[in-house]
């Protein structure tokens, strides 16, 4: 693995520039390393290599494309703990979430993609017509800052059990862990062009991925903004297109909630990665007459929680991703402040007590209008919007009165009446009572979040065309 190096046709290779991109670990405010500035050549190398390996990783059989899943699964938690430190140096999550989410997460992905490929129906009788699902091609993979291994595998594990081949351009913020992944590839014998990473940044490497009349298909997580540029790029060649993009999401709680545990458990979701994660549940909405309790509850936990040091085990929030983003978030607090929004947690001075690193205290608004600013935009940080409803209904409404819609919640003592508002919330994914996250369910949005769908045998058919064959 040598950071001075890109990853092409199973070889760490010269970049064809002499440009630089300097990584800085958010918690120190201080360079930790410089990846490649990858070109429009670079790209061209690695679409090239990808699609000579195509011809035979599409022919090889799926028990051995299964196989070198595996492996990989098994080479990423061989070095899960330096992944782990890779991840808490160059985005700042803490450490014991860094080897949980990032690091095991991203293994237990591509584990996942190996045993679904058991449950995909390759080919089926029609009639007199034999069905077969056949890999996209080649596809260009470009990945996000906040999740960065994690998404990586969600991209790489599906097009890889499909029999499609791989361009990654990870993000110029934290492109280190995708070094891992290609060390691991190279680890396993994965044949030379099947997998291929090129570091760059998204105006310049990502835009040459995108529209290179050598890919097949595009599959980009990021900002909605970022979404519509893939997309129209994608569309002079017509790509396919899968985009998981941004979010506004939230958690209703219906009356007969256990507020206490419900209100806690929307604010942790809110606070997950800093705040930094397009699923996070960002607006809270509680039945008028429980606002005020609601408040009291979600300020108290809002302030019980801890930042510190992401290179420190524990329970605590490290910092945002860059200076920008930070800079970004406080202007949402300032700007919501002024437009006459009731702050009652946080805020957006530095925390007093880390006065190096991009931290941002966890903060709460209450009895916000829902179609104000703080309610409708996607800050990507620490900040959660109370919301009062009048009923059911009333709560529905204003979950959907947003341009996005990837995820939410639901918190109910009936889980009828959970799954019949969960019905009713046009997203992606709804969480009832806090349930944990399903590695094996689609994952993806409605809307301006998005289109397409990540993970477990979902994942796999995202990166498959069908054919028929009539006999």
């Amino acid at each position: 693995m040598d950071l001075a190096k890109l990853y092409i046709d199973g070889s760490w290779i010269d970049p064809l520039g002499d440009g630089l991109i300097d990584v800085v670990n958010p918690a120190t405010e201080t360079a930790v390393a410089s990846v490649p500035r990858g070109t429009a050549a670079d790209i061209d190398r690695a679409v090239r290599a990808a699609n000579s390996a195509f011809p035979r990783w599409s022919a090889t059989a799926v028990a051995e494309r299964k196989r070198y899943l595996q492996a990989l699964a098994d080479e990423l938690r061989d070095h899960a703990h330096a992944v782990a430190e890779t991840i808490v140096a160059e985005l700042g999550m803490p450490i014991d979430a860094s080897l949980d989410v990032q690091a095991l997460g991203a293994a237990d992905i591509l584990q996942n993609y190996a045993d679904e490929m058991d449950t995909v129906t390759w080919e089926h009788k029609l009639g007199n017509s034999l069905v077969v699902k056949e890999p996209v091609g080649v596809v260009g993979a470009i990945t996000p800052w906040n999740y960065p291994l994690y998404q990586i595998a969600a991209k790489v594990g599906g097009a890889l059990a499909s029999g499609s081949t791989v361009v990654i351009k990870p993000s110029e913020l934290t492109p280190l862990n995708a070094y891992h992944l290609a060390a691991a590839a190279d680890a396993v014998g994965l044949p030379a062009g099947v997998v291929n990473v090129v570091t760059g940044t998204g105006a310049e490497a990502g835009e040459a991925l995108a529209g290179h009349p050598g890919i097949d298909m595009i599959s980009l997580t990021g900002s909605t903004r970022s979404g519509r540029r893939v997309a129209e790029l994608a569309a002079r060649g017509i790509k396919r297109v899968a985009l998981e993009l941004g979010g506004k999401s939230a958690g209703v709680v219906l009356d007969d909630a256990d507020l206490e545990t419900a209100v806690r458990g929307v604010l942790r979701n809110c606070c997950r990665n800093s705040g930094q994660a397009c699923s996070a549940q960002s607006r809270l909405l509680v039945p008028y007459h429980l606002l005020e309790q609601a408040n009291e509850i979600a300020a108290a936990a809002a302030d019980a929680v801890c930042l510190g040091n992401p290179a420190d085990h524990g329970d605590h929030l490290g910092p945002l991703i860059s200076a920008t983003q930070r800079e970004r978030v406080r202007a949402f607090i300032d700007e919501a402040v002024a437009d006459g929004r009731t702050l009652v947690a946080g805020g957006s001075a530095a925390p007093a007590d880390l006065p190096v690193g991009y931290y941002v205290r966890p903060t709460v608004f209450t009895d916000v209008d829902p179609g104000s600013m703080i309610a409708q935009a996607e800050v990507f940080g620490p900040v959660l919007c109370l919301i009062g409803y009048q009923s059911a209904d009333d709560a529905i409404a204003i979950a959907n009165d947003s341009r996005y819609g990837l995820s939410g919640g639901v918190w109910s003592s009936s889980s009828d009446r959970a799954l019949a508002v969960a019905r009713s919330v046009r997203t992606g994914e709804v969480q009832v009572n806090g349930a944990p996250f399903n590695v094996r369910a689609p994952f993806g949005g409605y809307k301006e979040s998005g289109y397409g769908r990540e993970l477990g045998p979902y994942g796999i058919e995202e990166y498959l065309q069908t054919k028929a064959i009539h006999l």
